[in-house]
């Protein structure tokens, strides 16, 4: 792994060499015919993606889960309810899960939650916000905010400690973390101690990094692939530019959570997020960033076929753990 002034050297260095379970897997993807995701309806990638379970491993054992709703703007929002074995109040994690904002749900999750609860002993509540394109931004931001603003309202009855409350996702699922983190500063709450975005989307405007270039195909997500979520998330190109679809295009990143940040070195998307840790720190916000330099993006729902995937979501899990107890 990398820290965030180490990671851009090590690259050009040409250090980073992708891990042998990850080159397996994505083989496996050609050998099977695995179409590209532009090339299918949201339908079928939906169930292409449910078809993935086997990569994200055994569940793992907590406490109690407990399938629930909670108010909306728009009716319900599902949720699900991770609590840790033991007696709390524990820390709080609200979960918003990644898929690009058209694909995943809850179960295709379920584990990635299950970690984060056990390893980190946080109540983590994963939230099943509206997926585009059935329901274009902001659709998918409203969800999120209004599932914060009532965890934290009920945090006490939850068996949380309102006062160790974060936010958290991967991919997309880091976006809205971080844009529901930039709301709850600028609309007077919820207070949120931490934020922990995984392999995040931070701009939908512009897909022409260095890493968008060196792995725009062939590394599980695609640059036509984030063209096609983007497509179907956004109802036309200007809204790229809101912040609330590129947290990275925010003016002011001051005032915000103590931010955990990871990315992956065969990732198009390692950029970006990297980008985010370096103005967030520039703006004074506690930042810690780790490049997961063999790996490839959505390791935190392959820990079943990638053993240095499930040893990245351990350190992640457990430093999130020590975070929340500071």
């Amino acid at each position: 792994m990398a820290s965030i002034d180490e990671s851009k050297l090590l690259e050009s260095r040409g250090v980073y060499k992708l891990d042998p379970d990850a080159e397996r897997l994505l083989h496996r993807f050609v050998l099977a015919g695995r179409p590209s995701l532009h090339t299918l309806t949201p339908e079928q990638a939906r169930a292409n993606t449910r078809a993935l379970i086997n990569l994200r491993g055994n569940p793992v054992a907590v406490g109690s889960v407990e399938n629930t709703v909670f108010p909306g703007p728009v009716g319900e929002i599902p949720v699900r309810i991770y609590r840790p074995a033991g007696e709390g109040p524990f820390p709080l994690l609200v979960y918003y899960h990644g898929g690009g904002w058209v694909i995943c749900d809850l179960d295709t999750h379920d584990n990635t939650c299950r970690i984060l609860c056990a390893l980190a002993r946080c109540i983590t509540v994963s939230v099943d916000y509206r997926l585009a394109p059935e329901h274009k931004f902001p659709a998918a931001v409203d969800d999120c905010y209004a599932a914060l603003k009532y965890v934290a309202k009920n945090a006490i009855q939850i068996g949380a400690d309102p006062l160790r409350l974060a936010v958290g996702g991967d991919s997309a699922g880091g976006n809205l973390a971080a844009v529901v983190a930039q709301l709850a500063r600028d609309r007077g709450g919820p207070v949120l101690s931490h934020q922990i975005l995984l392999y995040p989307i931070m701009n939908t405007l512009s897909f022409n990094t260095a890493s968008y270039k060196k792995f725009a195909r062939g590394y599980f997500l695609e640059k036509a692939g984030m063209e096609w979520f983007c497509g179907h998330y956004l109802n036309d190109p200007a809204d790229a530019a809101d912040p609330r679809t590129s947290p990275l295009l925010s003016e002011d990143l001051t005032r915000l959570p103590a931010a955990q940040i990871a990315t992956a070195g065969f990732d198009p998307l390692r950029d970006e997020g990297a980008a985010y840790a370096r103005r967030l720190k520039e703006a004074g916000v506690p930042v810690d960033y780790t490049c997961y330099g063999e790996i490839i993006h959505g390791f935190a729902g392959m820990v079943g076929v990638i053993p240095s995937a499930k040893k990245a979501m351990a350190e992640i899990a457990e430093q999130l753990g020590r975070a929340l107890c500071e």
